[in-house]
């Protein structure tokens, strides 16, 4: 895969990490770098990701929406908080619409989700 902006191409595993219903929370966090998209997730998903950022860290996750890379992340240490920050390829300005975008899918999902059990 190929970032939009950048023009960086990653090579990405065909299993997701992290999936929509993972999600709790999608929001813009302001760090020294700039603005970014903050995530947090479910104690299972945080849990699995605890596991994977320990023995991967090198490598990177790849955020993509609607099979579109728009970010990536080193994984630079074990993830253990439940939270990922990633930064994204898309103008500063929509983050704030992304991140509800993402967090109400995320909601719907999770209802629908429920229901069915």
């Amino acid at each position: 895969m190929t970032l939009p902006e950048s023009g960086v191409t990653i090579t990405i595993l065909p299993k997701p990490v992290v999936m929509e219903f993972d999600l709790v929370d999608a929001d813009v966090a302001e760090v020294s770098l700039g603005q970014c998209l903050l995530f947090k997730l479910t104690p299972a998903a945080a849990q699995d990701l605890y596991r994977l950022t320990g023995t991967s860290q090198g490598r990177r996750l790849v955020l993509a929406l609607n099979d579109t890379v728009i970010g990536a992340r080193r994984i630079d240490r074990p993830f253990d908080d439940g939270t990922i920050a990633t930064f994204v390829e898309v103008p500063d300005a929509t983050l704030p619409e992304l991140a509800m975008r993402l967090k109400a899918t995320s909601a719907d999902i999770r209802r629908t989700l429920s229901r069915e059990r």
